[in-house]
């Protein structure tokens, strides 16, 4: 490409590097690519074909999000290529929550010094995680930010357009005393609640390549582990089952999330010995003396999604989501109450 600008490369921005990135990046994107698809990356729009067919009356539905002071763990690490998965899966991971499919993702990295290698290992994570949600990556946007961030930081962030059938939209109206609630077991924290998590273990000053014996791995291959995405065993839990409300369960934990998925007057009874806690939220529990009730209200707790179904199909809801690599289990259930989430 004949664009060359000598001041602005010694104003701190190199627009040449900005090239190089795309032309690294381009093969992982390439992964994407699904029917509708209709322009490549390059252009000053991405675009997209949806197809209708079979819907009375299609409803997009947008989510946008971040990966958070997780950021922080991969500039440590120097490690890059997993907190594209945890960008894309926390905004497909919400638009899930009504029944929507992911359509396409857009990313926006905003970094301090353009390191081609750099930022193409970011979107290779993107990729991955468009990959397992089953959307197209059909744009985004890289900005060099000299004077504003030092030069070995970024931020990445992005968001997803998916689709539903105005009548297949997953209600909270629908959620009904007697109803299951189903645990979708999550890989670990996920991608919230990393100010609490890097003041607890001082990682600016942690050895986090070392060994864990509690976590059986290192501290910082625990606190990097991409976030799970949701999309496919939600999608066939839909399908096989009465499925009447669906949570995702990030920043603010049990006690935000699951109140938003349920109409008034009902509250979700969860049982605490149904939980498959990964080591890593002990370890932070102790080594920050964190109260039980701080970290219900903060984490995941191994729950990375709470699916609520009706107790006929609770079995075939379980089934289905086995079936596509998400064993989950049965969590607790709907009861009347004022009390909108219960631990028992």
């Amino acid at each position: 490409m004949e664009s060359y600008s000598e001041s602005y490369r010694k104003a701190g921005v190199d627009i040449t590097a900005g090239y190089q990135g795309v032309k690294l990046m381009a093969p992982h994107v390439e992964r994407t690519m699904i029917p509708g698809v209709v322009s490549g990356i390059g252009g000053f729009g991405g675009l997209f074909t949806p197809d209708l067919s079979g819907m009375r009356e299609p409803v997009l539905v947008s989510g946008t999000d971040g990966v958070g002071t997780k950021i922080r763990i991969a500039q440590l690490l120097d490690r890059h290529d997993t907190v594209g998965v945890d960008c894309v899966a926390m905004c497909v991971n919400d638009i899930i929550c009504c029944g929507a499919k992911p359509l396409f993702f857009l990313d926006y990295i905003a970094i301090g010094k353009n390191v081609p290698e750099k930022v193409a290992a970011l979107v290779s994570g993107v990729a991955e995680g468009c990959v397992q949600a089953g959307c197209a990556l059909i744009g985004g946007e890289t900005a060099e930010h000299p004077g504003v961030m030092d030069a070995e930081d970024y931020d990445l962030a992005g968001f997803s357009v998916g689709i539903v059938d105005r009548g297949d939209i997953i209600d909270p109206s629908r959620v009904r005393p007697g109803d299951v609630v189903l645990a979708l077991p999550s890989s670990g924290l996920h991608s919230n609640g990393f100010s609490l998590v890097r003041k607890v273990f001082h990682v600016e000053h942690a050895d986090l390549r070392a060994h864990c014996e509690d976590l059986g791995e290192s501290l910082g291959d625990a606190l990097l582990t991409p976030t799970r995405i949701y999309v496919k065993p939600v999608l066939a839990a839909i399908g096989a089952a009465e499925v009447h409300g669906i949570s995702h369960i990030t920043g603010g934990g049990f006690y935000e999330n699951l109140p938003r998925c349920l109409p008034e007057g009902l509250t979700a009874r969860i049982e605490k010995a149904s939980l498959r806690t990964p080591p890593i939220f002990k370890l932070l529990q102790e080594t920050g003396r964190i109260p039980e009730r701080d970290m219900f209200n903060t984490f995941n707790m191994g729950v990375g999604m709470a699916v609520i179904v009706s107790r006929e199909t609770a079995d075939k809801a379980l089934s289905a989501l086995a079936d596509h690599g998400c064993p989950g289990d049965v969590l607790g259930e709907i009861v009347p109450g004022e009390e909108r989430v219960v631990l028992c």
